[in-house]
């Protein structure tokens, strides 16, 4: 008769291994392999019968039973790609407190109004404290029902009765299955858990919500092998200090995984924000030392985006760079050229770059405010404010073309700016937008003159 065994799997891959080692073979990680005992499999007798699916060929299928439930969260409906897939398996992530729960019974609410049935299971809390927040939301509850259980046997149990569209586990840490010798949020555990998940949502046609801790690190709490389980993966993105919410698509296979979701948390719950631009440069004041802005592209929306920058004489033997939601090395790479390219002594500064709002730049196309805003903090001059910046600047402080410079130019348009410093090479001739006035400019050297405010194209002491 078999007997259980005892394992190690990694932690980041779920690659098994007999041993212990130091090193995983599977992802080249150290120190990752947690010992883990794996129950004995049933045996002949007490094993399920299985359903097994015959072949089919792909052009006698129908996909017209798998048309997407749209929701009324549209920022929602964005990261999906256009709404819920039916039958699948979608993973949300993020730090405890920034309103994973929150979303989830929103959109729970938002299926069920419209005639869906919806279970919502969670294990961290019983019905009582989520109606609570159901009243706080100003939810109903009709067509919503609430199950508070662990054991995902039983939970498989009661939706197969419920027969739900959509169900709601909150949080995969906290189920488990029996038969597994091991504590719930163990690796063995959040892995077999999603997999049956999985195979219910699948062969019930429903889609399943699951929420997931995450690690200090950002990371989906457990082993890496739940993510490639589920159809979709998504980030809850924003410092807990701030109102506002980004949700991030890392892995989608029925959309794009370049939209982002923007809402802004209230006493209601999760609000959507539907000009995000003009949320991000409310509090901008004019002609402020150290400021820039410019449009980067999350998916398809160009967003207007202030970044400040603060240059200080250090205190300290090595001068300090700090980045705040841009790119640290980006930010070495930019510092190094204004002082190698333009003379400018930062190398006894402390330099603090600060991308406001709470979002996170990640593509080059922020390189040139990210220098406007830096030599405006260290020569004290304030950058023009009707100015928006954009450019991916070169090793020789030569300006580089970027992606889809007329929708960012469009987008700075309609919130007032009226000048536009673009790299030389973007064929601007050919782009013609209302209102703006667009200056090419070859290299960071000559955009710097033409920022900052009160300085002459042909002076030069602004760099010595």
């Amino acid at each position: 008769m078999d007997k259980s065994r005892n394992v190690y799997i990694c932690s980041n891959c779920g690659h098994e291994s007999l041993k212990w080692l130091g090193r995983c073979p599977g992802c080249q990680e150290w120190n990752t392999l947690e010992e883990t005992t794996i129950a004995a499999p049933l045996g002949r007798k007490n094993a399920p019968a299985r359903v097994i699916s015959p072949a089919a060929e792909l052009s006698s299928l129908n996909a017209s039973n798998t048309t997407r439930r749209s929701l009324s969260i549209s920022e929602f409906n964005r990261v999906l790609g256009g709404g819920i897939v039916p039958g699948s398996l979608m993973l949300l992530g993020g730090e405890p407190g920034i309103g994973k729960s929150t979303l989830l019974l929103q959109v729970a609410a938002s299926v069920a109004q419209s005639g869906g049935k919806v279970v919502y299971v969670s294990g961290e809390e019983n019905p009582a404290q989520i109606k609570m927040r159901a009243q706080r939301l100003g939810i109903s509850g009709e067509g919503l029902f609430l199950m508070a259980e662990t054991d995902l046997n039983a939970i498989l149990a009661q939706l197969s009765v419920l027969c739900p569209s959509l169900v709601v586990i909150d949080s995969i840490q906290t189920v488990f299955l029996p038969e597994l010798e091991a504590a719930p949020g163990a690796i063995n555990q959040v892995r077999e858990s999603a997999l049956r998940l999985m195979q219910w949502a699948k062969s019930s046609g429903a889609s399943v919500f699951i929420t997931a801790h995450v690690t200090k690190e950002g990371n989906i709490a457990g082993p890496r092998i739940l993510e490639h389980i589920v159809d979709v993966v998504m980030y809850f993105e924003g410092e807990s200090q701030s109102a506002y919410r980004l949700i991030r698509s890392v892995k989608n296979r029925f959309g794009s995984t370049n939209e982002v979701g923007i809402f802004e948390m209230k006493s209601e719950g999760l609000v959507e924000v539907a000009n995000p631009s003009q949320i991000f440069l409310s509090n901008r004041q004019a002609n402020t030392v150290g400021s820039a802005v410019t449009a980067v592209l999350e998916g398809s929306r160009p967003l207007l985006v202030e970044v400040q920058a603060l240059t200080n004489t250090t205190s300290f033997g090595q001068p300090r760079r700090t980045a705040n939601g841009v790119d640290f090395n980006r930010t070495i790479m930019i510092a190094a050229v204004l002082s190698k390219r333009l003379s400018m002594r930062l190398g006894t500064q402390d330099i603090i770059v600060n991308a406001t709002g709470g979002i996170r730049l990640d593509e080059p196309a922020a390189d040139l405010a990210i220098a406007l805003a830096i030599a405006s903090s260290y020569r004290d001059i304030g950058v023009c404010p009707e100015t928006i910046a954009l450019g991916e600047i070169g090793l020789s402080g030569e300006l580089r073309t970027i992606p889809h410079l007329e929708r960012r130019l469009s987008e700075a348009s309609r919130l007032g700016f009226t000048r536009a410093l673009v790299p030389a090479g973007a064929n601007c001739q050919n782009i013609n937008i209302n209102g703006i006035q667009i200056i090419a400019v070859s290299t960071v050297k000559e955009a710097i003159k033409l920022a900052l405010t009160g300085v002459k194209t042909e002076t030069e002491d602004v760099f010595e």
